[in-house]
């Protein structure tokens, strides 16, 4: 694409709307992934007793530690599945529609 066409982009305004979309939707899994795997690292810190937990009573060789691992690594899983989704689809839209206002020729005729 030339120059030319980057400008365009730049200026359409369905560009400031997709960079604000897929940012702010990036930032809110970010600050997610972060809260809650820093609370992790403080319960481990701080209480690692409710880690060594038994599930099910004094009898069960299952603790609370690895389940809660295994929960927050599925989320990790979910939370990118749900950013791929939403990325090959309104964001992906929304980047093919910047695309062909662009290399539209000048009049908006094909």
């Amino acid at each position: 694409m030339s120059s030319d066409v980057y400008d365009r982009i730049k200026k359409n305004p369905k560009f400031g709307e997709l960079v604000r979309k897929r940012s702010g939707y990036a930032w809110m899994l970010s600050a997610s992934v972060l809260v809650l795997f820093y609370g992790f690292i403080l319960l481990v810190a701080f209480n690692p007793s409710v880690m060594a937990q038994r599930l099910g009573g004094d009898t069960s060789l299952i603790t609370l530690g690895p389940v809660i691992i295994l929960s927050m690594f599925v989320l990790f899983w979910v939370l990118t599945a749900l950013y791929v989704r939403r990325a090959n689809g309104e964001f992906d839209n929304l980047t093919r529609a910047l695309i062909d206002e662009a290399t539209a020729p000048r009049g908006g005729k094909k």
